[in-house]
This record gives structure tokens, sequence and C-alpha cells, in this order.
């Protein structure tokens, strides 16, 4: 008998502007598309779902995007109760949902808080005025300040988007943001250094030297300061990226860095299911049009090898701080990890990376910030 997930992912491309670095599906200006998507959703919920109980119960739900807060009130509470219709969130579940700073006001916050929503992530990506222009951000360092104070007594577990490396960023500019986050009320933060991805305005920019990037040393140095100074005030670095006040640990994305499966709808959503990992058409007209004819609109879909799903759950879980025991992967995966990835342990336990504390590999303090070279070496393995 196969076992169904108990976390589901929701995506919503809906924006008010499209920011040059974001390589998410996403689309602005084109609200009058709201009313078909929230119907394509529901069909796309309900054709996945068929056959099992309804509502399912799960124990996290996350709705992403794009930020869901862009829509309306009467549209966001539409969304929510389509996702409750389908899904039960068991009594201590997460129920995590994206936003904005700008347009977050009282009626969307009481929508949230009745529909069960009890965890905010904001994407506020810096204090910082320049910065938030150069991010091609709306809102105002002093917007983001206020909608978290206006949030707390709706949704008291908030968490924060920062982004590092900005071009023209200093260190003194960064530690200032980090210092301003630690004063709010807030439960969780994440931290990000600026990425280029291909095909973004941002990469663009970048190749025609329009931007110029934050010197690598420089950026390491904010990620340190980061480390340290979140530490200090108490937040728990348990992710590559994220810090946690204790027992405020994302537990929905810790779905995904334990390799567990999970249901995820919506253009460009990627989910987890029975082995096989799939992804929608990135493409929100495409995505709109498939599921009009009620038809399943997938871009790509690969079942892995039992070896390729043994090496994944390495990557991801060496991005916790924390490792992963061997043993257990070992019994897991029913593969020995020295047969399936021995030349990538030892390069990295030799160039001083990662450690075996006690059976547990973790990566050490050098190998968290080579993080993105050290996973990927055990991910793609050895041709001999």
């Amino acid at each position: 008998m196969s076992v169904w997930p108990r976390a589901v992912y929701v995506h919503v491309p809906f924006c008010l502007h499209h920011c040059g670095y974001c390589d998410f599906t996403v689309v602005a200006s084109r609200d009058h598309l709201i009313p078909a998507y929230l119907e394509c959703l529901r069909r796309e919920i309900q054709a996945q779902m068929q056959g099992l109980p309804q509502p399912w119960p799960v124990d996290t739900i996350f709705v992403g995007g794009g930020t869901p807060t862009h829509l309306n009130p009467e549209q966001l509470q539409e969304l929510l109760s389509t996702i409750g219709s389908a899904f039960a969130l068991s009594a201590t579940g997460e129920y995590s949902v994206e936003a904005n700073p700008e347009g977050l006001d009282e009626s969307r916050l009481e929508v949230l808080q009745r529909f069960g929503v009890n965890r905010l992530s904001l994407g506020v990506q810096s204090f910082n005025a320049q910065q938030l222009l150069t991010l091609e951000r709306t809102h105002k360092p002093s917007d983001a300040v206020d909608v978290i104070h206006r949030a707390q007594p709706y949704i008291p577990n908030l968490s924060v988007d920062l982004i590092f490396g900005v071009p023209g960023q200093s260190e003194v500019d960064w530690e200032q943001s980090l210092q301003t986050a630690t004063e709010l009320p807030l439960q969780h933060i994440s931290t990000y250094g600026l990425t280029y991805e291909q095909g973004t305005p941002f990469f663009r920019r970048e190749t025609t030297g329009q931007l110029r990037r934050i010197p690598d040393e420089v950026e390491r140095q904010m990620y340190l300061t980061a480390i340290r100074r979140l530490q200090a005030d108490g937040l728990h670095h348990y992710e590559v990226s994220n810090f946690a006040r204790p027992g405020f640990e994302c537990r929905h994305n810790m779905v995904y860095w334990n390799a567990d499966e999970y249901f995820a709808f919506g253009p460009g959503a990627a989910r987890y299911l029975h082995g096989v990992r799939s992804t929608n058409a990135r493409s929100v007209v495409r995505w709109l049009r498939a599921w009009k004819d009620g038809v399943p609109c997938l871009e790509e879909s690969e079942e892995n090898s039992p070896q390729d799903k043994a090496r994944e759950a390495i990557m991801l879980g060496l991005r916790l701080r924390s490792g992963f025991q061997i043993s257990a992967f070992e019994t897991r995966f029913q593969v020995s990890l020295r047969d399936l990835a021995g030349p990538a342990l030892d390069r990295s336990l030799r160039g001083g990376l990662v450690e075996d504390v006690q059976g547990t590999l973790r990566l050490t303090e050098e190998g968290l910030l080579l993080a993105d070279t050290v996973v990927s070496d055990f991910l793609v393995g050895d041709d001999d």
C-alpha cells in the first residue's frame, strides 16, 4: 500500500512587481488571471487527490509565490478555502504563507488568521533603503518594521528573508539590517546571498557591467557575520541559510531537507510523490490553458534510481547544521555511504569540509562556506 505525504505546497504566482533577481514562477500586472488561477488550482487539487479521503490529513502546508497576499481579501479567502477543503492540518501542524510588506493589511491578516495560518514568512530582503531600491523592492524599511508589528498579534510566528551581497552594500549596511531584525518580534530569519540566475534581468545587467558583484571575500564575511550575530541573539543556526529561535524551525522545509515526499500544486510547483519528482509548467498561461481543459501540465518528471535517491538525501541532509546520522541513512537507503560516495567523502574529509562526529556526518564551518560545492560533489559522484 502506498504511503501518501503529510505535507503540501501551493504556488501563487502573482506579484505587484517581478524583481530583477527573482527566478521563481512569477507574473506581475496580470491580476485579471487570478479568478482563472483559483478555478484551475481547485481543479488540479481535485484531480491529483482523487481517490483519497478528503480533507487529507497533513502536518505542514506552505503557500508560496510570488506573493500569496497580493490576492485581495476575497480571493485570499477563496484560495485558503480551496486548500482547507482538500487538506486538514493536524492540531500541532504548521501552516505557512509567504507575504510582502506592501499590501499586508488588517483585512488580509484577519483572513489568514481565520483559516488557521500560524506562520508568516515576509520578503523583507533588507532594512536599508538604498539596497531595497537596488533589489527593486517596492516597500520602505519603515513599511517592513510597521507590518511586522501589525502582523505579530495575528500570527506570532513571524519569519523574514534577508539578502546579502547586494551591489553597493557594505558590511556595515548588512550588520545594521541584522541589528534591526534582531530587535523585532521575529522567530525565524533566513539569510541568502544574492544570486544572478541565468535568464533574469540581474544576470543580464551583471553581464553587461550595469551591476557589479560584491567581492567573494566580502560576501563570505557577510555570511559569517550573520552566523555570529544571529547566534549571539539566541537564534539556532539549523540550516545553511536559516536561523530560528528554539522550536521555531520551519517544519515544512525540514520535509525537503529530510528528503521526504510532499504534494505540490500551481504553476511551477515541484512535487515529490511515490519516488517521482515532477514539476508543473512554469508558464502561468500554459498551466491555465491545460487545467481549463482538465489536463495535467508537467514540464518535467523523473523517477530517480535508488542510488540517485540516496545521493540526493546526502545533498539535502548536509544542508542541515546537524547533518545526518550515517547508520540511519544506510538503513533507509540500503546502501553503504562509503560504497556509494567513498571518493567524495574522502575528499571532503581530507579537505576539512565535512566531519564525522560519532557517526553523524556534517559540514564544518569551512564546508559551510563552500556548501554548494561540497554537496554537488556527493550528488554527481565519480565515473570510476
